[in-house]
């Protein structure tokens, strides 16, 4: 298989698994809620994909090392609006 397909087969999977995961923090920051969310999610995408990273850039693979720069981004924007909504709805609980 050529180089090019190659490459293309690998920013293909990236496209679908930033939308999917992006689907997911977008639904946390469209409701304000961290319902069904697990906080593990986002802190083992944020240890894994700093991992892959790492790995990545090692290995030379720029196709994995931006697709992975971009699922650490969007896990940490997915922690930040999970701690946040998580505090807003303990701030809302009467006392």
């Amino acid at each position: 298989m050529s180089e090019r397909i190659t490459d293309l087969i690998g920013w293909g999977a990236t496209l679908i698994l930033l939308l999917t995961i992006s689907s997911q923090v977008y639904e946390q920051w469209r409701t304000h809620s961290t319902k069904g969310v697990s906080h593990w999610l986002f802190a083992g995408q944020l240890a894994a994909s700093t991992g892959f990273v790492i790995y990545s850039v090692l290995q030379g693979d720029w196709v994995f090392v931006v697709s992975n720069v971009f699922l650490l981004l969007t896990a940490l924007l997915g922690q930040v609006l999970y701690l946040r909504n998580k505090r807003n709805t303990q701030d809302d609980r009467p006392r």
